[in-house]
């Protein structure tokens, strides 16, 4: 008879899995998506879609988590991760049999990702928590390897995933969820037993609202902050958006005070006198912004500039983009189970930093490359990422999880989890402001040589001052954005230029060659700040405890004396 930690193990596997691919699985299938659902991608109001349809499934994670977790202790974990297995299948049904068409259809998907979400929280939040409680800490490392590797690889795994699924049909890209959830929903509930101590306590239900609102406000904030506001080619200046930030910000800010009164506070924040669990929490958010900036990064450059620069047509960039990401994505797994294993023997320690370093050091090496770049170099450097992002995330999540006492894991995993959520989602506001902004400043001279070089000089007033935004989302979809402009441009304007060039300009291959330049040179800056936090957390992360058992144990029994609710 299989014994339960092995069926605790493969549930909880399964379910990160899934809720993972889904992170992520969309972004690189956005372009047949949104011509799927006949929505045009440079309209007038189009790009917030396009944001949210990505941002809502990491937003409602973010938020749901530590409550879920909290819920969990109180409940009972597998109950809750049993039905979080059922309202992520409920999601994806819905997805696949999405009706509308144009605006109603991309709102339509933005609130089928949100229940998606709601139950891949419930799953997220217990995964953890239920391996801890089933584990000892002889195979813990272990267990938790080949779970966060599915944790972690699914991200990178849902790219591949989606540009296979995006070429076939676009529904196909929720379809896989579908069997598979149903499949873990019976398994789930038919044998996954309970065995964690539930705590019953009342809700914090000042502390819940104080900090939803205040995520989902701020993010909402930097979600406008990189969409065109008038003429300006990001909206940091816009009343609603400062106002935003300045609400979302204060409410976080007066959370730990808030939390400080309550009886039942969703935040344990005395978790985080325990060294392992702070550390662990800090540069698991780091780590998540620099994995998740680059999945985004990574998957602009393949579709929008090298592919179709290298003569492939827009209409299989998805599958491609995908393709050629699989060297970090085989690297996070293999060392991911190797790292899990290692901390098991030697610690979490070492590990964590040197993984961070040759994360880091991968991402400087990504921005040495130039935008025409061999792609077995980009294969190395990708592989070598994975490599370190695997050695970091299994004795991470380890370590984290084995610091805090067993009646707290539900909600240790869920504040785990909420950072690295947040860090994924916060990844896209940062990385984008820098990417639009070096692009603003470098664009309108790389139009204006591109078009100048076809002898199209007329139509440089009309096109220098395209809009970053327009320019790399354009490319991305499969639209070359001159062919929306031109449309703008007077008929004596169009007509005084060849035919030939006209062909030439509006094609497939043309603006993403004068597009490459800008935009590599901004996508250098964001590999360098992203590969500077990543080795600074690797730094921090030496400050980790080497204690053995015995310590932790007593640093444990310390947190629950101040009889913790």
């Amino acid at each position: 008879m299989v014994q339960q930690k092995w069926i605790a193990l493969s549930n909880t596997t399964l379910g990160q899995l899934m809720v993972t691919i889904n992170t992520s699985i969309i972004i690189v299938a956005l372009p047949p998506i949104f011509r799927g659902i006949g929505l045009q991608p440079l309209t007038h109001g189009s790009f917030p879609y396009l944001l949210w349809v990505i941002m809502s499934y990491m937003i409602v994670v973010s938020v749901l988590l530590v409550a879920v977790g909290r819920l969990s202790d109180m409940y009972g974990r597998v109950r809750l991760f049993n039905f979080g297995f059922l309202v992520f299948t409920i999601g994806s049904i819905l997805l696949y049999l999405t009706p509308g068409k144009g605006d109603a259809g991309a709102l339509e998907l933005i609130i089928f990702r949100i229940i998606q979400a709601v139950g891949g929280s419930f799953i997220m939040a217990n995964s953890f928590a239920i391996i801890t409680d089933n584990f000892g800490p002889e195979d813990r490392g272990f267990a938790m390897a080949v779970n966060s590797v599915a944790s972690v690889s699914g991200v990178s795994i849902g790219i591949v995933i989606g540009g296979i699924l995006s070429i076939i049909y676009w529904r196909d890209v929720f379809l896989l969820s579908v069997p598979v959830s149903i499949f873990g929903t019976i398994w789930s509930y038919s044998k996954l037993q309970e065995t964690s101590q539930r705590k019953k306590s009342g809700l914090d239900i000042p502390g819940n609202f104080t900090f939803a609102g205040g995520i989902i406000i701020l993010l909402i904030g930097i979600t406008y902050g990189i969409t065109p506001y008038k003429k300006d080619p990001m909206g940091w200046d816009n009343p609603m958006v400062l106002l935003a930030l300045s609400i979302g910000i204060l409410l976080l800010i007066a959370f730990p005070f808030i939390e400080k009164r309550m009886k039942n506070p969703m935040f344990r924040l005395e978790l985080f006198k325990i060294r392992e669990f702070s550390i662990g929490n800090f540069t698991g958010f780091i780590s998540a912004v620099g994995m998740m900036g680059l999945l985004y990064m990574l998957t602009l450059l393949f579709q929008g500039i090298w592919l179709p620069i290298h003569g492939y047509p827009f209409y299989v960039t998805p599958l491609w983009a995908g393709i050629y990401m699989l060297p970090m994505t085989v690297s996070m797994g293999v060392f991911g189970i190797i790292g899990g294993i290692l901390s098991d023997k030697h610690g979490t320690k070492w590990l964590t930093s040197i993984g961070l370093f040759i994360s880091g050091l991968a991402l400087i090496l990504l921005a040495l490359l130039p935008y025409n770049f061999i792609y077995i170099f980009m294969g190395i450097i990708l592989f070598v990422f994975g490599v370190g992002y695997g050695m970091f995330n299994a004795p991470n999540i380890s370590a984290v999880m084995g610091a805090v006492p067993i009646e707290y894991r539900g909600t240790a995993s869920g504040m785990l989890n909420t950072m690295r959520n947040v860090g994924y989602t916060a990844s896209m506001g940062l990385f984008f402001s820098i990417l639009i902004y070096g692009l603003s400043l470098s664009l309108p001279s790389t139009i204006s040589y591109g078009l100048a070089s076809e002898h199209a000089s007329s139509l440089i007033p009309y096109m220098k001052n395209l809009p970053p935004t327009q320019a790399i989302f354009g490319s991305f979809l499969g639209v070359n954005p001159i062919t929306v402009f031109i449309k703008t441009v007077p008929s004596s304007v169009i007509n005084s230029i060849g035919g030939s060039t006209l062909s030439t300009i509006t094609g497939n291959k043309f603006f993403s060659i004068i597009l490459a330049p800008a935009f590599m040179g901004s996508l250098d800056n964001v590999f360098y700040i992203a590969a500077g936090m990543t080795i600074l957390s690797g730094f921090i992360s030496l400050f980790r405890e080497t204690a053995g058992k015995k310590r932790v144990k007593k640093r444990q029994k310390n947190i629950k004396s101040k009889k913790i609710n």
